[in-house]
């Protein structure tokens, strides 16, 4: 379980294919040194399981599965691409975020994201197959960062990034036509199971 709020950015180091997925080594900078064999870290908003870590190098290595590359964004990354991390949620800390999974629904494009003054605009795809579990001002987990809507459209979602936001999140990277994993409301999903949707 995880919050949504970015702890902090690495940097892919490589993607290796092999049968069944890959293995994906980031640079995750200090957070290495306070890992551990097994933990979950939430890379894009993608919980994944460290399989690796080098605290002196400053590394940690996950495996991918088919599932993994197949729903989510990560097997469209080049070494040195910009990635989002955050740490699981511990029992006691503070939620600043929402509550979020790490289990990515879907990807979707980025139409816009432009600087106005000191902030920036960010508009998204909304698939229509997910629209029905969005809501004006909702929370939306994209790419790891727990989001506000906004603006909701038929088929768009707008959101409004701070400075800091965007100066800590791998959004300074990002360009329209990118795509960013998204996690749609976990409370909205269940809401709309009990309704058979």
């Amino acid at each position: 379980m995880f919050t949504g709020i970015v702890e902090t950015t690495g940097t892919v180091q490589s993607i290796i294919f092999r049968e069944g997925g890959a293995r994906f080594l980031v640079n995750v900078g200090p957070m290495a040194k306070e890992l551990s064999l097994g933990e979950s870290v939430a890379v894009n908003g993608c919980c994944l399981t460290v399989t690796e870590f080098d605290g002196e190098a400053g590394t940690a290595a996950f495996d991918l599965l088919i599932e993994t590359l197949r729903v989510t964004s990560l097997g469209q990354l080049k070494e040195g691409g910009v990635v989002n991390l955050e740490r699981a949620l511990r029992i006691g800390d503070r939620l600043s975020g929402h509550f979020v999974q790490g289990h990515v629904d879907a990807t979707v494009r980025i139409i816009a994201l432009d600087q106005v003054g000191m902030d920036h605009q960010f508009t998204v795809a909304l698939p229509k197959e997910w629209a029905h579990l969005v809501v004006h001002k909702g929370s939306v987990c994209l790419d790891g960062m727990s989001l506000t809507i906004a603006e909701l459209g038929e088929d768009h979602m707008t959101f409004w990034i701070t400075p800091h936001t965007f100066a800590v999140t791998n959004l300074r990277a990002l360009k329209a036509g990118d795509v960013v994993n998204v996690e749609f409301d976990m409370l909205a999903k269940h809401i709309a199971r009990i309704h058979g949707r």
